[in-house]
This record gives C-alpha cells, structure tokens and sequence, in this order.
C-alpha cells in the first residue's frame, strides 16, 4: 500500500513551472548558419534549428553545453530528402527561416518560437513562457493551446482517445495492477503527439530518452519536459492527420508487413506447461474446427527460467513438437526476457560475463537483480556487439523452427522497489557511455531490435514475428505491442480500443490487448464480446495468467464456443483485407485500425469517439462493452453506410441505435468500399485461399472510390525487391442504374495463388443496377 511519500514533490519531474525554479532561455545574442543549421547563440545557451524536410523542422537546446544533433542518431531513420532552399530573413525583432512548406519565426527578446505552414495557417507557438531549463539539469517547453486544439498520440496510455486535459509520464514501467485512467506510466514511452485543429493537423516529437512528461491541462498552454538531456523536438507541418503520420514515420520508421502467418488467431496462457498439454490444445482447436495460428509458450517451457533453453523434463522433444505443429499449419512464439540467470554452469551467463556483455556500473562491477530466474545479469542493448551477439544467440530457436519471439519483462522489470534497473548503472551507447537514468526509455526498443535483427539472420529470408511489452518511438521497425497485463474487466475491454488507436496514431500498427483479459477472471459474455473486438484488431491473442481461470474459446460452454469459432473463423475471411493495410502501412505509416476523425477530420463529432474506429478507411467496427447490452449507440459519419450482417442501408451523419444480440458486434460498411475477403473458412492463415471475393458496396450517384488490393507470398522479404501483386480497383456511380468498375494491375512481380475470383456487388439496389467491370456487362456474383 502506498502512503504519502507517493506524493513526496521530487516523485515529479521538475516539480511545478512557476517561482524560481525555471530559468528562461532568454534573449537572442547572435544568430548565423553553419552547414545548413541556423545557429541561434541566446543569453541561456545555444539553440540549433534544422529542416530535416520542406515540412519538418527540428530544434535542439542544450542548456548545459553545445547542442548535438547526433545523439541519439540510431534511433532515427536516415533522411530521404532534403529541405530545398531556405530563405532566412533577419529583422529588427524577428527572424523568418522558411521553407517552400514551413516557416520559423524567432522572435529575439526573449527568444520565442512560432512555426507557420505554407499557407499561414499557425502550428505551433510559445507566448509568455518558451523554452526553459531548471538548476537540476531539467529541460521545459511550453507551447500555446488553441480553444479547438485536440491531442493524439503518446504511445500507449490508458483513458480515453483524446488526451487535452491530462497530465502524464513517460517512464517504462512493469505495471501489474489495474490500467486505470490514471495509471500513468505503463510499458511503452512514444514522446510524439498530433494535433487536430478543426481539421487540419500538425504533429510534435519531443526527441528525449530521459524520464519526460507532458502537461496538457491548460487552456492556453500545454508543456513537455524531461529530467535530464537536450531540449530536442521536431514540428511536423502536416497538413492532414494522414500526412503527420507520414512524417512523423518518415522519422522514426515504418513497419515492415508481417508474416502473414502472424495476422491469425493466438492463444496462450502463463503457461502451457508441457508438451502434451500444447499437443492437445492444438488438438481441440482442430476438433472444434476453431482456426489457430499461433501458441505461445511463457516462462515454464524454460529449463529454471534460463532464455534459450528447453526444459527437457517437460519439453523432451522440443523439435518435434514444433514440427508436428508446424505441419498443422500452427507457429510456435516462445517468451525471451531479457534477465540472464547468474549461473556460472549456464553458458549464455559465462559468456556474457567473459566478453562484457552485461549492464554494469562506472567502477566495472555488474549490475544483478532479482526476476524469474532470482539473481539474474542484463545485456546492454544500448551497444552494438551485445545486440548482435544477443540476435546471434536467436539461432537456439530458429534451428527448431521457431519464427518469432515474444519478449517481455524489457522495461526493464526487476523485482525491487523501484521496479527497474539502479540509475546509476552506465550503458555503453555504443560508445557515447550514458547511465540508465537517461536511457531506461530505450532499453526494450534496443532489446526487440536485436531479437529482430538475430532472427531476421537465422531465418534467412523469411519475416520473423517479434512481439513486446516495452518499447520507444520507433518500435514498430522492430516489434508488435501488447497492452500489457490487462484485467478481465469491461473497462478493460472498452480501454483497449482508445490504446490501439492511439498507438497506431505513434507509428504502431500491428498492436492488440490480451483478449478475454490476463488476470482476474473472464466470464461467457466478456470473452464473447472480446473475441468479437479482438477479431479487428491488428494483432489477435487471447491470454490469461495462471491463477484466473482459463478462457480458451470453448471452456464456457457451446454458447460462447460458437460466437468464438464465428469471429475467429471471420477473421481469416478478412485476412486479404487486412492483408493490404498492411502494406498501406508499411508505405505510408497510416494506421490499420483508424479513429474514424483520420477519415472524417472535418467532422467535429469524431474527435472524442473513443469506443467506435474505423478497419481501414472503410468498415466501421462498434464493439459492445457493456455486460447485457443488447444494443448500443452507433454514430455513423455523413454518408451511406450498410449494416454489414443485414445489407440495410443506413444514411451517416447521426447517432443510430443498433441491435447487438450476443453473437453479432455492429459494423457497417462505407458506401464505395472495396474489400477483398476470401470466400470460405480457413484454419490457418497460410492455407490457400481458394475462392478471393471482391465485394463492392456501391457509392452514391456521381461519387467514385478506390482501394488497392495487395499480395505477395506473406513469408519472405522478396516484396521488398518488387515480388508483389498491387490491383488498384476504382468504382464509380455515374448514373443512377449504373455501377462502373475498373481494375488494374500496378505491380505484378507476383503471382497470387488465388483459386479463383469472383465479383460481389452489395446493396439494396444492388440487383437492379447495369454492372461494368473492366468495360465489360456482368451479372452480379460475377467469377473472372
């Protein structure tokens, strides 16, 4: 139990913004450019403005000596292209620094900063208070708040979608315990938000490892600050939310496509024990015709929880299994912690300890501490040869077959008060030494990089699965996130949808939550409606720990079996279409899962919807959170939408009331939808697709839409290099009793291995329309 030591003035980083305790940056002395960086010399020290792009700026201050534009390099993306041209203009007050799409202006007296786009439309300012730094290395900046400003992003925080009002921490922390509104820290920190201002968007990286945190509570003015470091940030010029996606990526990464493989049903438990009870679960899934892709194995497959190795009391033939499953079209993803047992008998210890391989302090001795294995050594992902040496150590489980990885407990956790490593332990940083203090953020990003990176190795062409709890702004280059260890409660449920989106609003695309809910215990109608989300959700895992009851789809009876086996087996159906997301992702850092404002950012009713998102830009998904509810309130942006089960059309533009019988979450499809989905029940993602349908839900009269069908073989790299399939098909409605529908192929470096296709037209008028495909007079339901 806490006591009021919890609330103890320096458990907060920097304490309040007013008195004495902040300094501004004052004045402007001298200003000049060098090499293409405008050198800002202020009575606070020295700030330096870059435009890495025409519409992306960054600024850096280190109130403490000169300011680096290096540090912390690794964790960004090479820039692409250039800025073009800037024009500096220096005035009696004020210097104007513009590019063909941003502008800079410096006010002098005392230094403040105002960014403008091309067409003079504000983005970011500072007022009375600009940048400031505190007399305990602490760096601040606060920028104005419009009245119609709302906030997006920050990685994964708990609440609602729109964070304006909050206040919060970015400190990766093992969380075992309730996710409520105010649990502020959780296991993943993304410094970045968007900015939505009546419909245009500007975004914010605050470029900093150290402890940060963001104040978002006040009308006029929000800050950032952190505990330690440069004052460093890049401004975004957007102008649409899509494009500060684009650009924020650009920065800090884009996602490669997953293996396919990965976008299947997942199940776990802490733990499958044994062999046996792995081989029977992988049994009943296939007796009760339930599809299943992957099985994940937590910390009991593990000889006295030592990474890479087997238990060989419980798992004698380790490859065995993974190949008798394999064979059934099931993946094994084994959990890898990054605690090493301080065994002097266990070779990765020895190892690690013989070439320097783990985390320690200035005078050499190592840091130890306290997780499953007890007393356990950290590698120091922060260095290169630790990262390589530790992705080498992933041959253990690629030899067996293994093509993914879970890793968990990288915050990192210890099992101490403070719940992670000591502060004073000093990183390598491949060769920039920093202590933990300054680099706990990016412990697990560094972690899930060399997991990723061993196994990319050691598969040899085909995509590895890396999964994890932790990470930093530019994870998704690396890993899938996890929400952590929810609870088996309906706020939990309704909580998750906020998560996701906001995470893939940080450049995450492929995240989830523990369906049915990791601790307490489920019940029928919670797993039911669970499974009913998680089915559209990007990544799709049910788990739960050992002391709940279990929850696999079928332990509560027929009822919920069949609602489970129905939205499981839907989910491999929309497996194309989500499938292509994917790969919009990977091209442009927009987000599988969508709140419906990316698609409808005029629309001010969307800003603060947070139990509603859009399945890519067309397909509304409504999940019920509420136990009994049978109906729930569905709100449906301008527009023609049709109810997915029910083929009504529905006009947008309002609230709508929807029946939600148990076995039926609400969705609705956008008028002009292409969505490919394969015709018949899979059991695994990798079976063949026999039948692709096309379904078409007409536009309005003299409205037109596209979508980009993709494919390639959903294993290796090769689409990388061109071995793909891209078909862009365009509809139109150019005429009341008319549908036009054209397909072209864009890339054909791949050849689909489709058993045939066929062209499904949907709506009430659906029958009575002329359909043209391709030029050509079809009767619905045509195959080609």
């Amino acid at each position: 139990m806490e006591n009021s030591s919890a609330i103890h003035p320096d458990q907060y980083v920097g304490g309040g913004t007013g008195g004495g305790s902040w300094r501004d940056i004052g004045g402007l002395k001298r200003f000049f450019e060098e090499s293409s960086v405008y050198r800002l010399e202020c009575e606070g020290g020295t700030v330096l403005i870059s435009f890495r792009t025409d519409r992306i700026v960054r600024v850096v201050w280190n109130p403490s000596g000169e300011p680096d534009l290096g540090l912390n390099a690794s964790l960004l993306e090479p820039a692409q292209e250039g800025p073009g041209r800037i024009l500096a203009e220096v005035k009696e007050r004020e210097i104007w620094l513009s590019s063909s799409q941003l502008k800079v202006v410096i006010r002098k007296a005392p230094l403040r900063l105002i960014f403008f786009d091309a067409s003079g439309r504000e983005l970011v300012s500072e007022g009375e208070r600009g940048m400031m730094a505190s007399g305990k290395g602490e760096v601040l900046c606060v920028k104005k708040t419009g009245e119609a400003d709302r906030f997006y992003g920050f990685g994964e925080k708990s609440g609602f979608l729109d964070k304006r009002g909050e206040r919060f921490g970015m400190w990766n922390t093992d969380v075992y315990a309730p996710h409520n509104p105010d649990t502020d820290e959780l296991y993943v920190s993304i410094p970045f938000y968007l900015t939505l201002r009546e419909g245009t968007a500007h975004g914010l990286f605050f470029f900093n490892t150290f402890r940060s945190a963001f104040d978002l509570r006040g009308e006029e003015e929000h800050s950032f600050r952190a505990a330690g470091g440069q004052l460093d940030y890049f401004v975004m010029a957007g102008p649409t939310a899509k494009d500060v996606l684009a650009q924020y990526t650009s920065l800090t990464g884009r996602a490669p496509i997953p293996p396919r493989w990965a976008l299947g049903y997942h199940q776990s438990r802490y733990s499958y024990e044994t062999e046996a009870e792995v081989r029977e679960l992988a049994a009943t899934f296939k007796e009760k015709g339930i599809p299943l892709d992957v099985v994940h194995l937590d910390i009991h497959y593990m000889y006295g929880y030592r990474v890479f190795t087997f238990d060989q009391g419980r798992f004698p033939d380790p490859r065995g299994l993974i190949e008798e499953l394999r064979e059934q079209g099931i993946r094994v993803v084994p959990i890898v912690d990054p605690g090493v047992k301080a065994d002097p008998e266990y070779q990765v210890f020895r190892e690690g300890v013989r070439e320097g391989m783990f985390c320690g302090y200035l005078d050499g001795q190592l840091f130890y501490g306290q997780v499953w294995p007890e007393r356990s050594a950290f590698p120091d992902f922060t260095d290169g040869k630790v990262r390589e040496w530790w992705g080498d150590l992933h041959s253990f489980y690629t030899e067996l077959g293994i093509e993914g990885i879970w890793n968990d407990m990288n915050e990192p956790s210890v099992f101490n008060e403070s719940k992670t490593m000591d502060l004073d332990v000093v990183h390598a940083n491949d060769g920039r030494p920093a202590t933990h203090r300054e680099l706990h953020n990016v412990y697990g990003y560094h972690m899930s990089a060399a997991t990723y990176s061993g196994m990319k190795r050691g598969l040899e062409g085909r995509r590895p699965f890396v999964l994890t709890r932790a990470g930093y702004a530019g994870i998704q280059k690396h890993a899938a996130v996890w929400t952590g260890d929810n609870r088996s409660f309906w706020e939990h449920l309704e909580m998750s949808v906020p998560m996701c989106l906001n995470l893939g609003l940080s450049g995450v695309p492929l995240c989830g939550a523990d369906v049915g809910g990791f601790s307490n215990d489920s019940n029928p109608e919670l797993l039911a409606r669970w499974t009913q989300l998680g089915a559209f959700l990007p990544f799709f895992r049910n788990h739960s720990e050992m002391k709940a009851i279990r929850q696999e789809p079928w332990v509560f009876g027929e009822g919920t079996e069949e609602v489970a086996r129905k939205y499981i087996r839907l989910r491999y159906r929309w497996l194309p279409y989500l499938y292509s997301l994917f790969k919009e992702a990977n091209d442009s850092g927009v987000p599988v899962v969508r709140p419906l404002f990316l698609e409808f950012p005029k629309d001010a009713e969307t800003y603060a919807i947070s139990d509603q998102f859009l399945l890519g830009p067309s397909v509304l998904v409504a999940p019920v959170a509420r136990p009994h509810a049978r109906r729930r309130m569905v709100y449906l942006p301008a527009g023609g939408w049709v109810n997915y089960w029910t083929e009504e059309r529905v006009e947008g533009g309002r609230h709508v009331v929807v029946d939600a019988p148990l076995d039926t979450i609400p969705l609705f499809v956008r008028e002009g939808a292409v969505l490919p989905l394969a015709a018949a029940d899979r059991l695994s993602a990798s079976e063949r697709v026999e039948e692709l349908e096309l379904h078409v839900y007409p536009p309005a009269i003299g409205e037109s839409s596209e979508f980009t069908l993709y494919e390639d073989d959903g294993t290796t790299f090769g689409y990388e290099a061109g071995a793909c399939y891209s078909e862009r098909v365009s509809v139109r409605r150019s005429a009341p009793g008319q549908l036009e529908i054209a397909s072209r192929v864009e890339r054909d470096g791949y050849s689909p291995d489709w058993g045939g296709r066929k062209l499904v037209v949907h709506g009430e008028a659906a029958e009575r329309l002329d359909v043209i495909f391709n030029g050509k007079k079809v009767a619905n339901c045509y195959s080609y």
